[in-house]
């Protein structure tokens, strides 16, 4: 029985390296070398396991110098963040652990009482209640970090290494005053350790709100770039509106003068002259018309980019009754769609780039599909990038997404057989 106990708390404490493992790599990747990564799984159960005990002032600074070397060999990115997240954890790993271990020591000294270990060792009854108890902290301590994991889940996938010095070294005095102040405790109280458990869990709150005040950061930075983007986007959109409104009108007259010389009885350069002059500005015969003025912009200045890029773009969109959707959010949802979907176009063989936008009102919904063929076969994730800078181009889905939500409708991807197919739903307001 004692084996089976024995073995029970190994695959927990397991379960636990594996949670404190994954949640620094979520906070910071693991460099790319995997055998860097094995051995960062393995030594990580070393620090992970440090038992702080009182006046404990070896183990205290041993383990704290242990984290910032491991941080600093085995993950990526620059010292301050490296600092921060040794700052963020180290005090929520240290806390739980003194915490578990002095209340779980108690059991067992209240269980065990008096009973001394006789020539043979402790008893069996106390082995089976030592295995019992040693069992219990761990499955606890599991359920913390999971607990902890699931908390921080959201927050840590949104951080990205972004924030200036100035912003990390912020949160980094925030969460060394709470730090400080347990660790001094721990080592200066020499009795009553139940005192010291109030400063344990203020260390870990501390630490809990430290990431998710990042996150905030972050995110705030995130949505002033969009919004700055947007709007220079929504600029731009407006400039070329204005610009096609000339060139259309001067078309036109074009065309038409040229039909005059068309009939003409002029020599055969002129007669040459004229088909040139109409190939070259034929492409307006095709121009769309969605019955959005704004739209038409987007999708024409797309549809010449495309041609540039040797891809074949294809449009068939009615916004005719649409006109509850702002211009910045039309700019979010055609526009990130359509460079996406022209981006994925241009890695492929020019056979392969082929781009179809279909757009309108079916029944009550507003739909917006775009199609377009890709060189990987793999489920994507809302914020998933081939970039190499993530954080400026990772959130172009996930702001289409929130521009669909703003109005109550829903955005879904699929990725099957090179086939990569974006669709958006959004229900048309009901009039009063």
């Amino acid at each position: 029985m004692i084996s089976c106990l024995h073995f029970i708390t190994f695959m927990v404490v397991l379960g636990y390296q594996f949670l404190f493992y994954w949640i620094l790599h979520t906070f910071i990747p693991l460099k790319a070398n995997v055998i860097m990564r094995v051995a960062a799984f393995f030594l990580s159960l070393f620090i992970a396991d440090t038992i702080i005990y009182q006046n404990d002032f070896d183990n205290i600074v041993l383990s704290f110098c242990a984290l910032t070397i491991y941080l600093l060999v085995f993950h990526q990115g620059g010292i301050i963040e490296k600092m921060t997240a040794v700052f963020i954890f180290y005090p929520i790993m240290i806390s739980i652990n003194f915490l578990l271990m002095d209340i779980f020591s108690k059991i067992f000294f209240a269980v065990a009482g008096r009973t001394e270990p006789g020539a043979g060792g402790w008893p069996e009854g106390i082995l089976v209640a030592e295995a019992l108890i040693s069992m219990g902290q761990n499955v606890v301590r599991l359920l913390f970090w999971a607990a902890i994991w699931k908390f921080l889940r959201e927050p840590l996938q949104r951080i990205r290494l972004n924030l200036t010095t100035k912003m990390w070294l912020i949160v980094d005095s925030i969460i060394m005053v709470s730090g400080i102040a347990c660790f001094t405790t721990i080592y200066f109280i020499t009795n009553q350790s139940v005192i010291i458990y109030p400063l344990c869990i203020a260390a870990v709150f501390s630490s809990l709100g430290c990431v998710c005040l990042v996150a905030y950061m972050s995110n705030s930075m995130q949505n002033m770039y969009d919004v700055q983007k947007l709007q220079i986007q929504q600029k731009y959109y407006r400039d070329k509106l204005k610009e096609e409104e000339k060139v259309r009108s001067i078309y036109h007259d074009m065309k038409n003068h040229l039909l005059v010389l068309e009939g003409s009885q002029g020599s055969e350069v002129v007669q040459q002259m004229v088909k040139d002059l109409r190939s070259q500005i034929a492409e307006y015969e095709y121009y769309v018309h969605t019955e959005n003025e704004f739209l038409d912009i987007i999708i024409r200045d797309k549809a010449e980019y495309a041609r540039e890029k040797q891809i074949e773009f294809s449009a068939v969109v009615d916004f005719s009754g649409v006109n509850f959707i702002a211009p910045l959010d039309i700019s979010t949802l055609f526009g990130n769609g359509l460079d996406n979907a022209i981006e994925a176009s241009e890695k492929l063989p020019e056979e392969q780039r082929i781009i179809l936008l279909k757009a309108g009102k079916v029944q009550n919904f507003v739909s917006i599909l775009i199609e377009n063929h890709c060189a990987q076969n793999k489920d994507l994730k809302e914020k998933d990038t081939s970039k190499k800078d993530h954080f400026l181009h990772g959130f172009g889905i996930s702001n289409m997404e929130k521009a669909a939500r703003k109005y109550g409708g829903h955005l879904t991807i699929k990725n099957e057989n090179g086939t990569f197919v974006l669709k958006i739903l959004i229900p048309m307001p009901i009039l009063s």
